[in-house]
């Protein structure tokens, strides 16, 4: 169980992986879990030899076997962030997101967004700086009854790890009809206009990019 679990934390810093499962700031968790689990299964397997031999109970057996499947899930399924379906799981934004400094000045961030979701203080500087210019990278979400030339932008953010990941929308306007489907990830360039508790980019354009390396924001 150790060497299989160190195996999948050698194997998620390999493949860079470790971004779909962790922020920057608990990445750190892959290599030092890596090292440690490491040294454990090699100094369980040098420790493991004995006189009597003792067989595992059908009760360890199946608790050994649980603790192994999550390392098994992790390498057998495919690399994918967060979608759609995720997001209409889950709560939005709702409290917690600090602005960052460019809130009020600079360049609008999708966290400046979500942080004015409970802030109403960022929320009056986003509506002082109604039609500025912003640039998003989120994945298409539909919405059933939408136009058909309007789809919500939509990114994760997590503090931790996926299992507090919550969403962050925009509704985008102006959109080429048909173009994007759902889950495509975009970068979307427009003016910026909060109206009420939804945030609308009318936007200028619309481009199909690679999903980021990084694909959730931090906070």
């Amino acid at each position: 169980v150790l060497a299989a679990w160190a195996a999948v934390f050698w194997y998620l810093l390999a493949s860079g992986r470790s971004a779909l499962y962790l922020s920057s700031r608990t990445a750190w968790v892959v290599p030092l879990g890596a090292i440690v689990l490491t040294v454990a299964a090699g100094g369980r397997l040098l420790t493991a030899r004995t006189n009597r031999a003792e067989a595992i109970s059908g009760r360890g057996a199946f608790g050994l076997g649980l603790i192994v499947l999550p390392a098994l899930l992790v390498v057998a399924m495919p690399p994918a962030a967060l979608g759609s379906y995720a997001a209409s799981q889950r709560s939005a934004i709702t409290a917690g997101v600090v602005p960052t400094e460019s809130a009020a000045t600079g360049q609008i961030t999708l966290v400046d967004v979500a942080a004015a979701k409970w802030s109403r203080d960022i929320h009056r500087q986003l509506i002082r700086r109604a039609g500025a210019e912003v640039s998003f990278v989120g994945f298409v979400t539909e919405h059933p009854g939408a136009a058909a030339d309007e789809f919500i932008l939509t990114r994760f953010i997590v503090s931790c790890c996926v299992a507090d990941a919550l969403s962050v929308q925009v509704r985008v306007v102006g959109v080429p009809p048909g173009e994007f489907r759902q889950d495509q990830w975009v970068r979307v360039t427009g003016n910026l206009y909060p109206l009420g508790h939804e945030v609308i980019v009318d936007a200028s354009s619309v481009e199909g990019v690679p999903r980021p390396d990084r694909p959730y924001l931090n906070v």
